[in-house]
């Protein structure tokens, strides 16, 4: 990669840059535990407490509330309510500041701040979760990304503005610009996307199976909100470990946005946040189990490693549910809203918990050894929950990865080869069957020649047939996405709109949205060329 094209991947926009000066400051007044940009002898362990229980519990609530408000009342979020957010968002750090200069009614104006800061902050998120979700996705996925890794940039900038002067810039300067910056970007949206015009009641079981495919992923990232809540806990009884998650978690997110920009120019990334959670898992335990063991020095260090973990999940669950929203034409703000009231309940949880276990002592029990014993026990609670319960572990066993497969006794009938490799090595599949000039040619070179024609396992792909085969190259020749790739699979083995909407569980008008990215991807203008091109496509042709 030369250094033209890594500048090209790293040059910011209006949307990117709005969305990093959002993200920096939003770190600067409800992340860590403490306030960088507000004098440390106000930051005492009961304002901050309040601070954070007012922030935590109605930023949580606010997506709950927005998930069942776009479910009754989808009409709203057709228009991007800039305000809506803009004025809470004001008003809560208005109330911060008051709280310096009113010692009398400061935990008043804390809570109040906090409440109202914690309405903003989640108005915002929702704003620029439809703008991400609305965009192309290679659009809209590099906007979120690059604005992560700029957010870092744009929060250690802050350092070098006086401390006095920082605390005034937020509501007057920094919030106005990139609330100016949706309000601009939000006029070039297409707002006759399914995603807009859906009304969910009028499907319900889209969103059913919505709920029942994500709330494990959500409740994998809720997991590490969890935990990063027990540890802001102890992070507000010592402002150098608050202080320490803040600059780390924004180090670790510029680091993190940075590498999965420069890999994803290179080569396709699949990510299962279940997955990764289930190899992190161990880890995080482990480190819980270590808390009492080694005390304040190996807390700090810790508390910040998890949050930037936590950060890095964050940026990750809102890629996932703007593709979410984008694959089955549903409102962003209702996926979004599912996941992070999950996410930030569980960590209202946890910070609520660790709260409790540190300040009460019971048989003498230390309070670090108290909140390791907390978080490990509903760490394990939520583990067991994640992978279905008592209902999954009584189930009857079924296939899958983490199934034990007990394989017949009576030997299973024998395959038939594997058809003729066509000239660029890859197998040429007919419904699984070989050619009657391939059975010729084995039968003459004889086994050693059977053996050369038959692929190898672990080198190529298997295929359904040779509609599969062809999809497969289409899709990495115009880069279309895995649900693009399915919807034009069974576009071209004839299904309908109406049975290939009941079959992927979407409404009809996301299969035509689909299918117009689709035609617009390939150059194409009707189905008879796309079966056309599917029958004739050769890779080999191209090279």
């Amino acid at each position: 990669m030369n250094l033209a094209s890594l500048v090209s991947i790293l040059k910011p926009n209006v949307t990117s840059l709005g969305y990093a000066l959002f993200l920096a400051i939003n770190a600067a007044g409800v992340w860590g535990g403490v306030f960088p940009f507000l004098p440390m002898e106000f930051q005492t362990p009961a304002i901050v407490f309040n601070f954070f229980l007012a922030q935590s519990l109605v930023f949580s609530l606010s997506y709950f509330a927005s998930a069942l408000g776009v479910y009754f009342f989808p009409g709203p979020t057709r228009r991007f309510l800039v305000a809506a957010a803009s004025v809470p968002y004001f008003l809560g750090w208005c109330s911060l500041v008051g709280a310096i200069y009113i010692d009398e009614a400061a935990v008043a104006l804390v809570v109040a701040g906090g409440a109202l800061l914690g309405l903003g902050s989640a108005g915002f998120y929702m704003l620029w979760q439809r703008l991400f979700a609305s965009q192309e996705a290679d659009v809209g996925n590099r906007d979120l990304i690059l604005g992560t890794a700029y957010a870092s940039i744009l929060y250690f900038s802050l350092y070098l503005i006086p401390q006095a002067v920082t605390t005034y810039l937020i509501p007057l300067v920094f919030l106005p610009l990139f609330g100016l910056c949706i309000v601009l970007k939000s006029r070039t949206i297409d707002l006759n996307q399914p995603m807009f015009e859906d009304v969910p009641r009028a499907h319900p079981h889209v969103y059913r199976q919505i709920l029942n495919d994500y709330w494990r992923s959500a409740l994998a990232i809720g997991t590490l909100g969890f935990c990063c809540g027990i540890m802001r806990s102890v992070a507000i009884g010592d402002p150098e470990i608050g202080s320490l998650v803040n600059v780390l978690s924004m180090g670790a997110s510029l680091v993190a946005a940075v590498v999965l920009l420069l890999v994803w120019q290179v080569k396709n990334i699949r990510l299962n946040v279940t997955a990764a959670y289930r190899i992190f898992f161990p880890f995080l335990i482990s480190a819980f189990l270590l808390l009492p063991i080694f005390g304040e020095g190996f807390t700090g260090a810790f508390a910040s490693a998890l949050y930037a973990v936590y950060c890095c999940a964050i940026m990750l669950m809102m890629i996932q549910c703007a593709q979410a929203s984008r694959d089955r034409g549903i409102n962003p703000v209702f996926i979004y809203g599912f996941f992070g009231g999950i996410v930030y309940m569980l960590h209202d949880i946890g910070f609520m918990s660790g709260t409790f276990a540190e300040y009460v002592t019971m048989m003498s029990i230390p309070p670090l050894v108290a909140v390791a014993l907390a978080a490990l026990y509903l760490l394990g609670l939520m583990h067991f929950i994640g992978h279905g319960g008592f209902r999954q572990a009584l189930r009857p066993s079924q296939a899958g990865a983490d199934s034990i497969e007990l394989v017949a006794l009576m030997p299973l009938a024998p395959k038939k080869p594997h058809a003729e490799q066509t000239r660029d090595g890859t197998p040429n599949f007919e419904a699984g069957q070989t050619t009657p000039a391939t059975e010729a040619r084995l039968s003459k070179k004889g086994s050693k020649a059977r053996m050369a024609t038959r692929p190898k396992p672990a080198e190529e792909p298997l295929y359904r047939d040779r509609i599969s085969k062809q999809a497969a190259a289409l899709q990495q020749h115009y880069r279309l996405s895995a649900r693009e790739t399915e919807v034009m699979e069974l576009i071209a083995r004839g299904n309908s709109v109406a049975r290939i909407a009941e079959e992927l569980v979407v409404s009809e008008n996301t299969i035509r949205t689909h299918s117009k990215r689709i035609y617009a991807k390939l150059a194409i203008h009707k189905k008879q060329e796309l079966l056309d091109l599917i029958e004739a496509f050769d890779p080999s042709d191209l090279s």
